[in-house]
This record gives structure tokens, C-alpha cells and sequence, in this order.
């Protein structure tokens, strides 16, 4: 079962998060051939830290909590919330075989928290799409929403990926490719 794992920062965080990098990819290295993607959400400048994004292949709903909250920097106190969705891997790969690689562009999270039908067809062009997939309740069976992360030249071009009419609210924040530098 895939799941969608995003953790938000406590405010004034940053310097407690930087501490805790090394215990942080030490507890990811445990999961490297469950994850599909992680990596940072960053502030607007692109350099301070605002959450962190773990999509990861895991046996159940309970095993995706534990991923979640046995993470040192969550039991540190780093972040303020968890949002946790069963997810489903629509694009069938990793962010590791995304062909336009780690670093060339812009790269967004964009979560859309659903209100209507259900939107899982992937975009016509998925040239640029790293991850994505729907947001599912644990038991696979409602539609909660979508998560995707993109490629754009801006935050509007990555909004466009999801249709707004089938959303309640839509979240557009800058990421980049996680894991050890």
C-alpha cells in the first residue's frame, strides 16, 4: 500500500531541524526501497525549510503511522502536523526515474483537498510530473484529494496541473528532491 506523508514545520523550527538532519536520513535509510519520493517543501526564498514529503510503500495504514510518527525529527518536535493519506502511485515509477532529473527547473508540491468527484485521471501532459496520484481514506475506498509534485516555471503552472472545480482548496509549495547531499 503506497502512502502520501507530509509533514508541516513548528514555526521557529529551522534550527532544531538542522540539528536533527543526520538522525533524520539515518531513520529514511531504513525505508530506501519503500520510498517512490521524499524531500523538503520549502519558504519562498528556497532555502528555509517548511515541511517535509515521504511517499512510501508500506504493508498498512498502521505501519504508515508508525513510518510517520517514530520519525526522530516529529518526536523532537520539529513539526507542528502529519497529514497521512493511503495514495495511489498512478504514474507507476519513483521520483529517481523522473526523466527530467534532480535539479533542472522548478519543483512544486501541489496538494488539492477534494469536494467533489473523484479526479484520478493523470493530466494529459505528464511530461512533467514527478509523483501522482489521488488521496485516499485508509481504506482505500474515498477520495480525499490529490497529491502531486511537479515540475513548472511557476507556482500558478503547477497549480494548473489539478482542476480547481473538483477541489475544496489548493495547496501549491516549492520541493525539491530529498535525501543525503
Amino acid at each position: 500500500m503506497e502512502f502520501f506523508v507530509y509533514h508541516r514545520d513548528r514555526p521557529g523550527s529551522a534550527a532544531l531541524r538542522n540539528e536533527m538532519l543526520e538522525e533524520h536520513w539515518s531513520y529514511m535509510d531504513r525505508y530506501v526501497k519503500e520510498l517512490i519520493a521524499r524531500g523538503p517543501t520549502l519558504a519562498d526564498d528556497g532555502d528555509t525549510p517548511t515541511g517535509s514529503v515521504h511517499i512510501v510503500d508500506l504493508p498498512d495504514p498502521a505501519a504508515a503511522r508508525a513510518f510517520a510518527f517514530d520519525e526522530p525529527t516529529y518526536q523532537a518536535g520539529v513539526y507542528r502536523d502529519v497529514l497521512i493519506r493511503r495514495w495511489r502511485n498512478l504514474l507507476g515509477r519513483t521520483m529517481w526515474d523522473f526523466p527530467g532529473g534532480p535539479t533542472d527547473g522548478n519543483r512544486y508540491l501541489v496538494l488539492g483537498l477534494g469536494s467533489g468527484e473523484t479526479a484520478e485521471a493523470v493530466p494529459s501532459d505528464r511530461d512533467e510530473l514527478i509523483a501522482y496520484g489521488p488521496l485516499l481514506s485508509d481504506n482505500g475506498n474515498t477520495w480525499l484529494g490529490t497529491a502531486a509534485l511537479v515540475r513548472a516555471p511557476d507556482p500558478d503552472t503547477a497549480r494548473a496541473v489539478l482542476t480547481p472545480d473538483r477541489y475544496a482548496a489548493i495547496e501549491v509549495h516549492n520541493w525539491q528532491f530529498g535525501g543525503r547531499r
